[in-house]
């Protein structure tokens, strides 16, 4: 799914056929936030570092980091997965995806519950 916004996606439960796409654009928007993250730890991390030592090991995983978000972020850009320079197609795209999880959450992927439900050992109220 190149684009989101342009088109609109239907879940197909019986082939999962379009969830792949699905899939490979929530995995990379995932380990984005996750590369967010960790710049951010680092960040702090090399404000408390003893060491001339430890604070090169730090600066570089940082910078290791920062390369790999710009690398990503880059890719994200090329396929339509994320519009940093249109906040209001990105925040389109946003609704996109957070309707689509809506729909995927509603599948009946199981269908038989109960029987699950009643092995757990649950306090009965």
């Amino acid at each position: 799914m190149a684009n989101m916004d342009t088109k609109k996606v239907d879940v197909d439960i019986e082939r999962f056929s379009n969830l792949i796409p699905i899939a490979n654009q929530s995995a990379a928007l995932e380990c984005l936030l996750t590369i967010k993250s960790g710049v951010r730890n680092y960040a702090i991390a090399l404000t408390e570092c003893a060491t001339p030592e430890v604070r090169t090991t730090v600066r570089n995983q940082l910078n290791a980091l920062l390369d790999m978000h710009e690398k990503l972020s880059a890719l994200m850009i090329r396929k339509g997965w994320l519009q940093p320079h249109t906040p209001a197609q990105q925040f389109q795209m946003d609704i996109q995806s957070a309707q689509m999880t809506t729909s995927i959450c509603k599948l009946p992927l199981f269908r038989d519950r109960a029987p699950i439900l009643e092995t757990f050992d649950t306090p009965q109220h």
